[in-house]
This record gives structure tokens, C-alpha cells and sequence, in this order.
């Protein structure tokens, strides 16, 4: 989520110096399919564009042979033919400001978990991009978030986490011209999960078990008796456009 919509704030944070023509509104609950914001460096310069969540390589030619990645493993990302050419030269920032995972009790009902970190600062996801051109012409960029081992603050909720990076390590990932296999070990190292102390995790309401809810109510604390009955079976590949009512679920499973 990215509940702040300050562009000149996320300009100064994240240091980019052109703005796409593009309007940033609060999110509190964001699925996959929709609209984010990413940091690019391309031509020396940082620039914030908008892109569609869920990562589709250039190189496929129908959608039906695949789903949206919406997110990938830290651990593989050099195996995989569909992250290979993004690593070398596709890498982006994701920036929020907190994100949701579900604490499963023991009657299966799922009750969600915002996950901030201390201060309710600003930060950046690690991700990867591409351009994929659709059967009917229109190009449409796309992104993924990376995602690591939980750390132990997680861990009890989730065994993965997305990778958040350290500020100081952000020109790291977002800059560094891959020439060999060198700088991919040096990117893979940025890869880690982050300091178990710089977490803030509070219980809160229900509403962000639907995706259609997208306001303030989804970061309010939760009641006492606030859980939600949810299939056991259900996991995140099954997410769609929240226009569709989808119940939102855990999105860093991979």
C-alpha cells in the first residue's frame, strides 16, 4: 500500500527527477492486476511512471499460456528464464509505506496483519519490470516484487517476506550496470531480509480481506472478534482485478 500521495514527498525519498503525467492517489489496499508507482533509472535519471502489477515477460505471446507474476524469489531469480534479462537491465523501485499478511488461527479463519515500518516511513520494495506488447499494439509495462525468507518478526505470521531495501542500498539495486556475473552476486546480496527491529505490526479490521475496499478502513484496528472465514485452499495466484470483488489473500507466497 502507499497511503501517502505527496508526489514532491516521494520525489525528495526516492530522488527521481521526472514525474510521468500521472496522478498519485492514497492506496490502503492494493491487488494485483492494478495500477502501482516504480522508480526506473534509464539515461542517468530517476522517473516515476505507473505500471500494471503483475510481471508479464516481453517474449510471451498469449496470456493464456501463463499468469502475471506477482511476485519472485530472491533465490532463483538468476535461473529463471522469465527474470534473467529483467535482472540484468530491468530493475526498479516499488515504493510504500506498508504492506498486509493473514495470521491463520486454529479454526482457519484468516485476520489480517499491517506491517509498517517504525515511524510509518517510506520505502522501497525491490522489483523487476518489462514491456510486453499486447495482440491488439498497446504496450503495457508490468512489475513484480521480490521476495526473500521471512525474518523472525515475520516469520511467526508468513515464512516469506517482500524485500525491503535498505535507503542506502537503493542506488545499489536500482543503478549498477550489470557487466558479468560479478554484479549479479552483488545484487543478489541486496537480497536479504530486512532488520527484524525496524517492524511495527498491528491487527486491523477485516475490511482488507476484500479488495474492493480500498479507504481508511482497512488500516483501522481491528475488534476484538474481527477474523474472516476464508478457504484454506486459496492462495495468491488466484487473485484478479479487484473490480471482479476477489478476496484479497497473502501475496508473497512465492
Amino acid at each position: 500500500m502507499l497511503t501517502k500521495e505527496d508526489r514532491d514527498a516521494l520525489g525528495e525519498r526516492f530522488g527521481f527527477d521526472e514525474f510521468m503525467d500521472i496522478h498519485i492517489a492514497p492506496r490502503f489496499n492494493i491487488a494485483p492486476t492494478q495500477n502501482v508507482p516504480v522508480v526506473l533509472f534509464d539515461s542517468g535519471k530517476r522517473r516515476l511512471e505507473i505500471m500494471r502489477w503483475g510481471l508479464i515477460p516481453s517474449w510471451v505471446k498469449d496470456l493464456k499460456t501463463m499468469k502475471p507474476m506477482v511476485n519472485a524469489r530472491s533465490e532463483t531469480l538468476a535461473e529463471k528464464p522469465y527474470y534473467k534479462g529483467t535482472l540484468k537491465r530491468r530493475r526498479c523501485l516499488i515504493p510504500a509505506d506498508g504492506f498486509y499478511e493473514w495470521v491463520v488461527d486454529e479454526k482457519k479463519r484468516k485476520s489480517p496483519r499491517l506491517i509498517r515500518l517504525t515511524g510509518n516511513r517510506l520505502f522501497a520494495f525491490a522489483g523487476l519490470w518489462d514491456e510486453w506488447l499486447s495482440p491488439d499494439g498497446e504496450q503495457i509495462r508490468t512489475c513484480t516484487i521480490i521476495t526473500t525468507s521471512a525474518n523472525d518478526v515475520i516469520s511467526p505470521i508468513h515464512d516469506r517476506m517482500p524485500v525491503i531495501l535498505r535507503p542506502s542500498r537503493e542506488a545499489v539495486w536500482l543503478e549498477t550496470e550489470v557487466k558479468g556475473g560479478e554484479d549479479i552476486e552483488l545484487l543478489s546480496r541486496e537480497l536479504c531480509p530486512y532488520p527484524d527491529e525496524e517492524f511495527e505490526i498491528k491487527a486491523v479490521s477485516s475490511f482488507v480481506n476484500s479488495a474492493k475496499v480500498d479507504s481508511p478502513q482497512c488500516i483501522a484496528e481491528a475488534d476484538s472478534d474481527d477474523s474472516s472465514d476464508m478457504s484454506e485452499s486459496s492462495d495468491s495466484s488466484n487473485l484478479d482485478n479487484s473490480s471482479n470483488g476477489v478476496t484479497q489473500l497473502s501475496l508473497f507466497d512465492n
